[in-house]
C-alpha cells in the first residue's frame, strides 16, 4: 500500500520512483508531503474550476467537469516547478508567489460568489429596477409609436371600407351599357338610259345598344380588404400585449443575462459596503494563500536530502562523461 502511495506522489509531483525506492525514508516522506499538498490543492482548484465552468461558461455537468480537470492539470504544472527544482532560485519563488497571490484572489471572488449567492441575488434585485427604468422608456415609446402607426393605417383602411360600403348600399348594381355595330346591305335598283336594271348595294351600319345590370364590382374589394384590416388589428393587439407585459419582459431578459463581471461588480458593492462581507472574503484571500505558498515555504525550510544529492550526483557524472567523450574527441 506504502509503494503504491509514494507511486502516487512521484506521479503527481514528478518524483524519479526508481531514486526514491532506494533512497531514505527522509525522501519518501517528503514525497508524501508534498503529495498531501498538492492535492489539498488540486481539490479546492478543481472544485474551483468546476464551479466556474457550469455557472459562467454554462458548460453543463460534463463541461464541468473537464474545466475541473484543466484547471487541476494547470495547478500540478505549476507546483512541479517549485518541488522539481534542486537549487534554490530565489527568482522562481518571487514569481510563484505572484502567482499565488493572483490566484487566491480570484479563488477567493469566485468562492465568496458561492458564499453569498443569496446576497449578490438581493442585491441584483436592486440594480434591476434601475436598468429597466434607464431601458423601459425608450422600449415604450418605440411600441407606442409602431401602435400609433397601425391605428393611423387601420383607421384608413376602415374609411375606405365605409366609403365602398356606402357606394354599394346605394348603388348595389350597375348599368352595363353595351353597343354593337352591325352591317346591313341595302340593294337600290336603277334604271340607266338603255332601260337596263342597275343594282346597286350599299353598306348601311346599325347601331343597337343592350342594356343590363350587373353586381357592383366594387362587393369584390370587401374581401381582401377586411382580411387586411383583421392582420392590422392582430398585429396591433400583438403589441398592445408587448406593451403591457413589457417591464416584466425586461426584467426576465437582463436577469437572464448576468454574467461573471455583473456579479462582480455587486461582490465589490457588498464588499466595500459590508465590514462583514470583507472580513469574510479576506479570510478566504488569506487561506488560499496560505495553501498556494505552502508548497513553496516547504521547499525553501527543507534541507536538501538524499534524492536531490543523488540527482545532482547524477548530473555532475552525466558532466564528467559528456567532457570525457568531448576530450576524446
Amino acid at each position: 500500500m506504502k509503494s503504491w502511495w509514494i507511486k502516487f506522489g512521484c506521479f503527481l509531483t514528478g518524483y524519479n520512483f526508481n531514486i526514491i525506492n532506494v533512497s531514505s525514508e527522509v525522501s519518501a516522506k517528503a514525497v508524501k508531503r508534498y503529495t498531501s499538498a498538492m492535492l489539498i490543492v488540486c481539490i479546492l482548484w478543481s472544485f474551483i474550476g468546476f464551479v466556474f465552468t457550469q455557472r459562467y461558461l454554462k458548460t453543463g455537468f460534463v463541461g464541468a467537469i473537464f474545466g475541473a480537470i484543466v484547471l487541476c492539470v494547470i495547478i500540478i504544472q505549476v507546483e512541479r516547478q517549485i518541488i522539481l527544482a534542486v537549487k534554490k532560485d530565489w527568482k522562481m519563488y518571487a514569481f510563484r508567489s505572484l502567482i499565488a497571490l493572483t490566484m487566491a484572489i480570484i479563488g477567493s471572488v469566485i468562492i465568496d460568489q458561492i458564499i453569498f449567492k443569496e446576497d449578490i441575488e438581493q442585491k441584483q434585485l436592486y440594480l434591476l429596477d434601475s436598468k429597466v427604468n434607464q431601458i423601459l422608456p425608450n422600449k415604450q415609446a418605440e411600441l407606442k409609436k409602431q401602435i400609433a402607426q397601425l391605428d393611423t393605417i387601420i383607421n384608413a383602411k376602415e374609411s375606405e371600407r365605409k366609403k365602398i360600403v356606402e357606394d354599394i348600399s346605394l348603388h348595389p348594381t350597375i348599368k352595363n351599357i353595351t353597343t354593337q355595330t352591325q352591317s346591313i346591305p341595302v340593294s337600290n335598283t336603277v334604271k340607266d338610259s338603255l332601260n337596263t336594271a342597275i343594282t346597286n348595294t350599299k353598306i348601311v351600319k346599325a347601331n343597337s345598344i343592350t342594356v343590363n345590370s350587373i353586381n357592383n364590382p366594387k362587393i369584390e374589394l370587401l374581401t381582401p380588404l377586411n382580411k387586411q384590416i383583421e392582420q392590422l388589428r392582430a398585429s396591433k393587439s400583438l403589441k398592445d400585449n408587448q406593451l403591457l407585459a413589457l417591464r416584466p419582459s425586461l426584467e426576465k431578459e437582463i436577469q437572464s443575462k448576468v454574467g461573471f463581471l455583473d456579479e462582480l461588480n455587486v461582490m465589490f458593492l457588498l464588499i466595500t459596503g459590508s465590514g462583514v462581507a470583507l472580513f469574510v472574503w479576506l479570510l478566504w484571500l488569506i487561506f488560499l494563500l496560505c495553501i498556494e505558498l505552502f508548497i513553496m515555504m516547504s521547499k525553501i525550510g527543507e534541507e536538501q536530502n538524499d534524492y536531490d544529492a543523488t540527482v545532482l550526483h547524477q548530473m555532475e557524472l552525466q558532466k564528467k562523461k559528456l567532457l570525457l567523450l568531448s576530450n576524446t574527441n
